[in-house]
């Protein structure tokens, strides 16, 4: 099976880890080939680095590596003791390899996409059949734009998140969108794929970020294979501080119903926590399932498992 899965965040990787261990023990499902499509949204230069956080993150997180690895904050500590802004990035030693690596890739000419592709080789994802590629090879940042005492002003989002606890937000600015074209193969993931999988990620910076490259949602809505996406947010639990300001920016309210509004023209199907099983699909064709149990408690690969189930049954 080929199997597509656009993912935002930490909720994208460890949704997408989940999809993997459940390939690696489903022998029916042997062979498979995973591309994942990474929002760039968040990336940011520091110290004259260029920063990708959402591709290092799924990079290590489908390799199984501890990013946060025991003693492996001397580079930060000394950052700190020299006074060097921003103190709010966590970064460690073995991050700061992969930044330093990727900035001089990039300085020799070579894209966002060879470069990845040369990280996930580093750590075997390859041989895994496992295909990370950046939404896009042009560079996109996103700024929350928040009120001030006097005028407003502009935040790259990891600060908005990591410094200032995401406060509320009056609009997002995703800079360098207007000139984006998606990423060499990205187009053909998503039509060429047996199915499209949206995980739990913030469909605003998130997901969402991925959709508003120029193709990329005309490809979900004229592809052949079910696109079944997972709530990332449940009627059962808290909605997390970040997420809910994302989505209060944008108006949308934050449930499974709400979210799903947010792809109506590209979902088939949609699972949900079963607290929202009552939140009956309206202005779509999408089909809701609730997943066995609670969402938010759920182990990854048993999620996975269960939105490939409904992509099953969207098929027959």
């Amino acid at each position: 099976m080929r199997i597509t899965v656009i993912s935002g965040g930490e909720a994208g990787a460890h949704f997408t880890r989940g999809l993997l261990e459940h390939l690696d023990s489903t022998p029916d499902l042997a062979g498979s080939e995973v591309t994942v499509i990474a929002s760039t949204g968040d990336d940011i230069s520091l110290w004259g680095l260029r920063l990708c956080p959402d591709l290092d993150l799924l990079v290590d997180t489908l390799a199984g590596v501890d990013a946060g690895a025991a003693g492996s904050d001397v580079v930060r500590a000394e950052l700190a003791a020299l006074g060097l802004e921003p103190q709010w990035y966590p970064v460690s030693d073995r991050a700061l390899a992969t930044h330093l690596a990727r900035t001089a890739w990039l300085s020799r000419g070579e894209t966002l996409t060879e470069v990845t592709t040369r990280l996930a080789e580093r750590r075997g994802l390859s041989a895994r059949g496992v295909r990370i590629l950046p939404m896009s090879n042009v560079p996109v940042e996103t700024h929350a734009v928040l009120d001030g005492p006097e005028d407003q002003q502009a935040v790259h989002v990891q600060q908005w998140r990591r410094d200032l606890g995401a406060p509320a937000a009056t609009r997002f600015v995703v800079a360098g969108m207007d000139r984006a074209v998606a990423g060499p193969d990205v187009l053909e993931a998503i039509r060429g794929a047996d199915l499209v999988l949206l995980p739990p990620s913030d469909p605003v910076l998130g997901l969402g970020i991925v959709l508003g490259v120029p193709g990329v949602r005309d490809a979900l809505r004229g592809t052949s294979a079910p696109v079944v996406g997972v709530s990332p947010v449940t009627g059962s639990a808290p909605v997390p501080q970040a997420l809910a300001a994302s989505l209060a920016t944008v108006g949308v309210e934050p449930t499974a119903a709400g979210v799903a509004g947010l792809y109506r023209d590209v979902l088939d199907g949609w699972l949900v926590d079963p607290s929202d099983g009552g939140a009956r699909p309206t202005g779509g064709r999408w089909t809701l399932r609730t997943h066995s149990g609670p969402i938010d408690a759920t182990d990854s690969a048993d999620l996975a498992a269960s939105a490939l189930s409904l992509a099953d049954s969207l098929r027959s």
